[in-house]
């Protein structure tokens, strides 16, 4: 089933999440959801305060994008393709110093899209869809949208990274994405 996407305004956005407790048919419903949801709107990542929920628990698929990632389970390099769609649950993420910029999108905000600093590389320790325990490193693309995703789950959106000079220039941005209404893009403003 597709959920409805929560855009910027909604409270909801801004809560952390609480831990996932229980590993059941009702969070593989609940996943299958965010997946279909996930992919309906074009996205490479959601997180659950996105669909009103505020649970530390997000999916990733980056198998569709020709962005290059690398992911590393248990000291080896694995095909990032072979191990979509990531069901992330009480994610921990540790960053890297050496940052990169990089352009984002985000459902959240329909049409809007701004620079933002990320660690190039990412340790992640979490849980799968069963409760078991699922550690990678993963860099490029990957790393980012895990970045962003796990951003979400803690009340943190992209916009945060922002200087209040650049946040006063997506202002009108902003207040159009509240009305339901997309960002305008920039080829459109003036």
């Amino acid at each position: 089933m597709i959920l409805p996407i929560v855009l910027f305004g909604n409270p909801v956005l801004r809560q952390p999440g609480k831990p996932v407790r229980r590993f059941d048919a009702d969070l593989r419903k609940f996943a299958e959801d965010m997946q279909e949801t996930m992919v309906a709107n074009q996205g490479v990542g959601l997180a659950a305060q996105q669909v009103g929920k505020p649970l530390l628990f997000a999916v990733i698929d980056v198998k569709r994008t020709k962005t290059s990632s690398t992911m590393i389970i248990r000291g080896k390099p694995v095909p990032v393709e072979e191990q979509m769609p990531l069901f992330l649950v009480n994610p921990v993420v540790s960053l890297t110093k050496s940052k990169e910029i990089g352009n984002e999108g985000c459902l959240s905000f329909p049409g809007l899209r701004i620079d933002v600093p990320r660690s190039r590389r990412v340790s992640v320790r979490a849980q799968d869809l069963q409760g078991k325990p699922l550690v990678f490193e993963a860099s490029g693309f990957l790393a980012v949208v895990i970045q962003h995703e796990v951003d979400h789950l803690y009340g943190r959106l992209f916009i945060d990274y922002l200087k209040p000079a650049e946040r006063k220039e997506i202002k009108e941005d902003l207040a159009r994405i509240r009305q339901g209404l997309p960002a305008l893009t920039k080829d459109t403003k003036e």
